[in-house]
């Protein structure tokens, strides 16, 4: 079976600590053994969270893989991310790309083997945008691949047929997708069940996090507890069941109150379905 038996994950920027010790603590109350680590912080502010690796080995909680945060993005609207988002935009490329060789140092260094970060909204059609926003991402994949550390983007800012055309245009195998079912719903970009089977072959990774859609075009769906939202969870782990590669399953959260309580949650959801 595909998915894997590992550990599941928690995204550490779900949880909202200020220091390791804190995502210690939290992480140890979701009752998960492993995170996806936002590494952002940890090169751009040492003095708080260089640590954050010996913590959480000295906790047992293991790094299953990293986040980088592009810079410059904002997710106020669609319209604001689909702007900012990314390695698309010029005025924030030159910091974006030193931020990811810093990055994919750390992620060498500590034996991270896979990176996600959104790519930014891909043109569907080809021209000079697109092929200028495949030269960033394949700049930004030979950085990681020099530490020995894949990339994977976010899905969501386009439908799953257009990122699986990129992805074979762009050429480079060792790139892949982040699948996130509630992105593709709270971007209106289509049934994440058929999203999976379109972009199968090159999923790295699973978020488990879970949306239900907007009612104006246009604007932003809604981030729910993961199991009561509009993805049909037996059918889309079915789905991932299938997916060629072994993948591994990581909750993210990001908004709510009750983060730990919905982290907890979305684990138990995951037990009944995963088997």
């Amino acid at each position: 079976m595909p998915i894997s038996h590992a550990p599941v994950a928690v995204c550490s920027w779900s949880l909202q600590a200020k220091s390791p010790a804190e995502l210690v603590e939290r992480v140890r109350a979701t009752g998960a053994r492993a995170v996806q680590l936002a590494l952002t912080p940890v090169v751009e502010n040492p003095s708080v969270w260089g640590s954050v690796f010996d913590a959480l080995s000295a906790a047992g909680i293991e790094v299953a893989s990293g986040m980088l945060e592009t810079v410059g993005e904002d997710y106020s609207t669609l319209d604001t991310i689909r702007a900012t988002g990314g390695v698309v935009p010029d005025a924030t490329w030159s910091a974006t790309r030193e931020r990811a060789e810093r990055v994919a140092r750390v992620a060498g260094e500590r034996g991270i083997s896979l990176v996600t970060f959104h790519a930014g909204f891909i043109p569907h059609e080809p021209g000079a945008e697109r092929e200028k926003l495949f030269g960033r991402l394949r700049e930004i994949a030979g950085l990681f691949g020099a530490h020995r550390c894949r990339i994977a983007f976010e899905t969501g800012q386009e439908s799953a047929e257009t990122l699986a055309h990129a992805l074979d245009a762009l050429g480079d195998g060792t790139v892949g997708v982040n699948f996130d079912p509630a992105n593709m719903i709270l971007y209106g970009m289509g049934d994440p069940v058929a999203a999976v089977r379109a972009l199968a072959p090159r999923i790295m990774q699973v978020h488990v996090k879970d949306a239900a859609p907007t009612a104006v075009a246009g604007t932003w769906g809604s981030e729910v507890r993961a199991g009561t939202g509009a993805v049909d969870w037996r059918a889309f782990f079915a789905e991932v069941a299938k997916v060629p590669a072994t993948v591994r399953l990581a909750v993210e959260r990001e908004a709510g109150d009750d983060r730990v309580g919905d982290i907890q949650a979305a684990l138990a959801m995951i037990a009944t379905h995963r088997g």
